[in-house]
């Protein structure tokens, strides 16, 4: 699964790459949790281009009864989505990317388990896959929120993880979020196990078990390490 990652930076190019409206980025985060409203890009129905929004980090679907007792995953298997129900209007019609630059696993059992921070050996910040949907409740009570895609791990996460989260390449930025893309066939082959050569893992201290701490701290190496 992917629980938790960071954002210390939003790329400039990216900003160009997408044509995006001038917008507020949101201070250094180094220890997003579900739960949080997160920088996602989306393609609004509304808007011919893309848009960056604060999402709910967990699902909620346009058909939910209500917002109190609907589950709300963080996390939606790639193999699956385009298919089951919860998740396939989502997939079908509201892809975005979520703006990362490292996510944390966790290894190990009990008191042996332990953080480790994962992120590109250049220190590159990149794109998560993900879905969105919109809400609507009485009273105008209005809910956008998100999940991040998983899939197979590649060879460096499957000694710490049976998952990791989609991993997009700037280059198809823009298939990803196109909005006469509906069918998974035609994006399937962005959902694979990133190329584990360009990637490093780094043990970290427990202090990032924590959702409240989200500074530097939370990527200092385990002392030892």
């Amino acid at each position: 699964m992917c629980g938790r990652f960071t954002l210390t930076r939003f790329p400039d190019e990216w900003t160009e790459l997408l044509d995006l409206p001038d917008f507020e980025t949101p201070d250094a985060r180094y220890n997003v949790a579900p739960g949080q409203h997160i920088l996602t890009i989306i393609r609004d129905p509304e808007h011919k281009n893309p848009l960056p929004q604060m999402l709910h980090w967990g699902l909620l679907p346009h058909w939910a009864k209500d917002s109190k007792s609907a589950q709300r995953p963080i996390n939606a298997r790639c193999e699956t989505a385009a298919t089951k129900p919860f998740f396939r209007s989502a997939m079908r019609h509201h892809r975005c990317l979520v703006p990362a630059d490292g996510f944390f696993e966790w290894a190990g059992k009990g008191a042996k388990k332990r953080p480790y921070y994962f992120r590109m050996r250049d220190k590159a910040p990149f794109a998560l896959g993900g879905i969105w949907d919109r809400w609507h409740g009485k009273n105008d009570e209005l809910v956008d929120s998100c999940a991040i895609l998983t899939t197979e791990p590649n060879s460096l996460l499957k000694s710490y993880h049976h998952r990791m989260p989609v991993i997009l390449n700037s280059e198809h930025f823009k298939l990803w979020l196109d909005p006469d893309v509906q069918t998974s066939k035609d994006v399937e082959h962005l959902m694979k196990p990133y190329d584990p050569k360009v990637m490093e893992a780094i043990a970290v201290s427990t202090y990032v078990n924590s959702p409240r701490n989200d500074d530097e701290q939370c990527l200092f190496p385990e002392m030892g390490k």
